[in-house]
Parts: C-alpha cells; structure tokens; sequence
C-alpha cells in the first residue's frame, strides 16, 4: 500500500493472515522529494541498492551506507525508511519472482483513478444498483485495455508455494 494513515491496521482487521507492505516505488518516491534534482540519479542509485537487496540484512547494510553517504546533506531520508520499516521489511522475505510483483501499487492506483473518473462525472445516481452497473461497465472497459502483468506466472507459482491452501479456496470461488 501507499502509506495512507491506518489503511493497514484496517487490512490486518479484517484479513488476520495478510502480510502487509508499504509500496516501494511511494517510498522512493518520499525519499526522493527532499533530494536537489542535479544529485536524484546517484540517490536513486543508492535507493535501488537497498530495494535491489536480497537479505534483510543486506538492506539493513545498504540503508547504513545510504545514510553514511547522504544524511549530512539530506537527512531526511534514513528516517523515512526507518519510521516505516516494519512495513518495508516483508518485502525483502519474498523471492525475486514475487517481488517484481508486489514493488509497486500503481496498477491499483491506476484501476482506481479509472474508476472514480467515471463516478465523479456523473455526479449523483438514481439509485444504488445504477452506481453498480455503472462501476460494472466500467471495470468491462477498463479490462479490455489491460495487458498481461510481466512475471506473473513466476509469481504466481511461488505464490503457490506459499499459500496453496489459500491460492486453491480462492480458485475455488
């Protein structure tokens, strides 16, 4: 998720099993917004070391090295991955193959924009079933326009593996 305030407490409410993380590509981004633009490559490139890491001790290593470099000119950076850590660190117990996957939450930022677009210009609606059918029609349209998720049969086996009984139930449905 994209770190909006109890979103996850409210996510682990209501699914005890999920493993919640914050999106790596917002996070980057917050990290970047202090950055002077002439110096963002060579911070973007020691943020990619961390997020590129393998270990959780390798990115522990990395942000240590990131703040060494950084911290005297933008010292807002570390605190930003450390005040949001417990939420970053699940990321780095996944395989590559899920990770390319789950790095980002903009493909459901995406769907949503798309989707309160279509809410927003039609400004009230008859009734509750008309707001349905409209969202109906919409999420139709939005799909046509959706190409294959890159990785995803990879993911989705390792996902596999790791909760079968839960990819199974929802296969099921």
């Amino acid at each position: 998720m994209d770190g909006l305030k109890g979103f996850p407490q409210a996510i682990e409410t209501v699914f005890p099993q999920a493993q919640v993380q914050l999106c790596i590509v917002h996070l980057t981004r917050a990290s970047l917004n202090y950055v002077h633009w002439k110096e963002r490559k060579a911070v973007a490139a020691d943020l990619k070391a961390i997020y590129r890491a393998d270990t959780a001790v390798q990115v522990e290593q990395e942000l240590q090295n990131l703040s060494e470099k950084w911290s005297s000119r933008y010292p807002t950076i570390e605190p930003i991955w450390r005040r949001n850590w417990e939420r970053v660190i699940p990321f780095f117990a996944f395989p590559a193959e899920i990770r390319r996957i789950i790095y980002t939450t903009n493909a459901v930022e995406s769907l949503n924009m798309s989707l309160r677009k279509i809410i927003k210009t039609r400004g009230a609606f008859p009734s509750e079933e008309a707001g349905v059918k409209l969202l109906y029609l919409a999420l139709s349209n939005v799909t046509q326009r959706w190409e294959t998720v890159r990785h995803w049969k990879e993911a989705m086996a390792r996902f596999t593996l790791l909760w079968e009984d839960r990819i199974l139930a929802a296969a099921q449905r």
